[in-house]
């Protein structure tokens, strides 16, 4: 288990259907909260899932944030 907090932008290992493979954090807690920077679907899954789907961490969410604030 690594750490993650809301607003990391992560790498999954399988694309989703739209074909994007990079998601942004937007819950934390037993489950994790997750949306397709692709499609903007959101997901649930528990933290065993995702750390198991996760293959890296692109960036943190300060850096996100940021982002979107400008945007």
């Amino acid at each position: 288990m690594f750490e993650v907090n809301v607003g990391d932008v992560v790498q999954l290992k399988k694309a989703h259907p739209c074909g994007g493979y990079e998601w942004v954090v937007m819950r934390v807690g037993v489950d994790i909260g997750i949306k397709c920077l692709g499609c903007d679907r959101r997901a649930m899954l528990e933290r065993s899932a995702f750390d198991h789907r996760v293959s890296q961490v692109v960036s943190r969410g300060g850096q996100f944030e940021s982002m979107k604030e400008e945007g």
